[in-house]
């Protein structure tokens, strides 16, 4: 669903956005308030008050791409943290978006190595 190439960072504003934005309003999001590169090709989510929208916004070669899911019941179990952007990983975001926590303390652990030994 989401672009899992290697070194590809999730960035997740923490909290209520307003979804009404679209691509310029969420990209000018990205470099203003966040403080980060909309054009690194990582992906940058964003939730609506009533936790039932997601927009997902990144950057593809010549172009910037929105992914967008409305919920027709239930609610995203979005993170309310004191940090403006969290960084997580693809998985993670898929988590949230399949309704489930994006913290999931019994998940494997991802490890990365330098070389082989």
């Amino acid at each position: 669903m989401f672009p899992a190439f290697l070194g590809v960072k999730v960035y997740l504003a923490a909290g209520v956005t307003d979804l009404r934005k679209s691509i310029n309003g969420l990209s000018m999001l990205v470099a203003d308030y966040l403080e980060l590169d909309a054009f690194s090709g990582h992906l940058f989510a964003f939730c609506n008050r009533k936790r039932d929208m997601v927009k997902v916004l990144y950057w593809d070669r010549n172009g910037f791409c929105l992914w967008h899911k409305r919920l027709e019941k239930d609610k995203f179990l979005w993170p309310d943290t004191k940090e403006d952007v969290l960084a997580i990983e693809v998985r993670e975001l898929q988590w949230l978006v399949e309704g489930l926590s994006w913290y999931q303390p019994e998940a494997h652990a991802s490890l990365q190595f330098s070389m082989i030994s």
